[in-house]
């Protein structure tokens, strides 16, 4: 009976939402709606054909694990308990369901898992086609639709948002109503997409005497597509690895991560601007910086922000990299497509402050930092040019990191890393951290600053060449207390200013830059692929 009551109390809260009032209610985010422009139905072996997937299917289990009670602060951080989870949670994009039962698409309907109270999953890999019909789906807005009996819940490429109030979407609508949800904006053929549907038998305080089944699943597809765009904030998976204690005064034990806006190409280089309270960040495939605010507006703040050159169709990331600002509050920018690091003053003129070194232009300045000096330290790998190292624009012989004087003077300070990328000082400016974007050696660089601003003693702080996963170190940033937070493989790597890896944050989308925001600077935002992100932490972070 204890485990029968806990089962009920747990899997309530799952369908809990639909009770909401009225006034807290929130659709799905900006799903179109009439007649769609094509349609292809899953439910059918063409339709799988068409997308080229496979749906896969596994019952879950009620598994007992350890927990916490409820301590002072409402928070899992009392008593040891018990409590249940199910087995397996396979809403990741990586999970591996190879081993799970093939189904055929004409069988969605069959009743399947255990009956009463009961789980289970379907998912599938589709890709966009090239076609459908008459119609090209490139550039349209692709929805997914389906429903179970009795309730469901659907992550996207591992991703499972959700608006306080939110019913149907991603999450459950309501007593065997339909799921309906943007998918993919701006798509294009080729493009891949995950599922996986979380099925859920009802009602959970009176279990009944039948089984989970799927109606039907069809894409619709809508010309066109509004992107990109700020959405309500909702909170998205997350998974912390806790390596230390230290680990549990950045990380709460109930962490948050929130998406604030999507269909961006790619997301890099925030940097918050605490004279307005704002957030700018780039989107280098798309030549844009944009400018959040955490009520929700987004907006252009500068177009052709790294290249308006007429070859830009050759360039994959054109636009902007890094942004920061110097001690008087001016925006700096590395701008890939135009090679060079530039300022906007005041009154919104631009000044050049580094192009060329002895005489050579620069690769493509990726990343930056100003010291309390006012000197800027740039790195400048090969990566915003078209064919990166063999590209024939390129005219240094080596990828390297510079140091700008406060009198225009730009000096190598070094030239170790083949893909310099990420930099950060430690709070007493005694150390400069490098990051390396190599897959063949993903290393964190450690370099004592000497008095005149140059570098000496550099020496490798942290190798993550041994970690799964295709990603290299990409930004890094350093809180109050030095610990490091750095793009790695598989997630954001959290290290300690000893060199410890306390742990790691793993998002849904792979945070490749990230910046201190809001009033007191415990708030990271993460530019994470086509998306924003933000999370709220233990520790303020050092910033401009």
């Amino acid at each position: 009976m204890r485990l029968l009551n806990s089962i009920f109390i747990l899997f309530a809260l799952l369908v809990s939402s639909i009770g909401l009032s009225n006034s807290l209610a929130q659709a799905p985010q900006d799903v179109p709606t009439g007649q769609p422009d094509a349609v292809i139905d899953l439910a059918t072996s063409e339709g799988v054909k068409m997308v080229k997937g496979e749906w896969r299917y596994s019952d879950t289990k009620i598994i007992e694990v350890d927990f916490k009670a409820p301590g002072t602060d409402n928070q899992p951080t009392g008593k040891a308990i018990k409590t249940y989870d199910y087995t397996p949670h396979a809403g990741g994009a990586d999970f591996d369901d190879s081993k799970w039962e093939a189904i055929d698409p004409t069988t969605l309907n069959k009743r399947r898992s255990t009956g009463r109270i009961c789980f289970n999953w379907y998912r599938i890999n589709l890709t966009i086609p090239d076609k459908i019909g008459n119609f090209d789906p490139t550039g349209s807005t692709a929805v997914f639709e389906t429903s179970l009996d009795d309730y469901a819940e659907i992550w996207v490429d591992g991703e499972l948002p959700r608006a306080l109030g939110q019913t149907g979407g991603s999450v459950v609508a309501g007593w065997n109503a339909h799921n309906r949800l943007v998918i993919g904006r701006n798509v294009k053929p080729g493009q891949a997409i995950q599922l996986a549907i979380f099925g859920i038998n009802g009602p959970i305080s009176n279990p009944p005497t039948n089984f989970i089944w799927m109606r039907y699943a069809k894409l619709e597809f809508y010309r066109g597509s509004k992107v990109p765009l700020a959405i309500t904030p909702s909170e998205v998976n997350v998974e912390v690895v806790r390596l230390d204690p230290a680990m549990d005064e950045i990380v709460g034990p109930n962490p948050k991560i929130f998406k604030l806006a999507e269909g961006f190409k790619f997301t890099e280089g925030p940097v918050w601007v605490r004279d307005g309270g704002y957030l700018l960040f780039s989107d280098p495939n798309n030549n844009t910086i944009y400018k959040y605010k955490p009520d929700g507006g987004l907006s252009v703040f500068m177009e052709e922000s790294g290249y308006d050159g007429d070859d830009i169709a050759e360039y994959g990331q054109p636009g902007s990299n890094g942004l920061t600002l110097d001690r008087r509050g001016r925006l700096t920018i590395d701008q890939h497509g135009n090679r060079r690091v530039i300022r906007i003053e005041k009154d919104g003129k631009v000044t050049v402050l580094a192009d060329k070194y002895q005489g050579k232009r620069l690769n493509s300045p990726n990343d930056l930092i100003y010291k309390s000096d006012g000197s800027l330290y740039i790195t400048d790998p090969p990566f915003g040019l078209p064919k990166f190292y063999d590209d024939p624009r390129k005219e240094l012989p080596f990828t390297g990191v510079f140091r700008l004087s406060t009198d225009g003077k730009l000096e190598l300070i070094s030239e170790d890393l083949k893909g310099p990328n990420g930099i950060a000082f430690s709070p007493d400016e005694k150390y400069l951290y490098v990051g390396n974007w190599d897959e063949k050696k993903k290393i964190v660089m450690r370099y004592d600053v000497n008095v005149d601003g140059t570098l000496s003693n550099g020496k490798v702080f942290f190798d993550m060449t041994s970690a799964p996963g295709e990603d290299a170190i990409d930004g890094v940033k350093v809180d109050q207390k030095g610990n490091l937070y750095v793009s790695g493989p598989g997630g954001l790597w959290l290290i300690s200013p000893a060199g410890k890896h306390l742990g790691t944050i793993i998002a849904p989308m792979h945070p490749h830059n990230m910046a201190w925001g809001d009033e007191d600077g415990k708030t990271l935002y993460l530019c994470a692929r086509n998306g924003l992100y933000r999370m709220k932490l233990g520790i303020s972070g050092i910033r401009p």
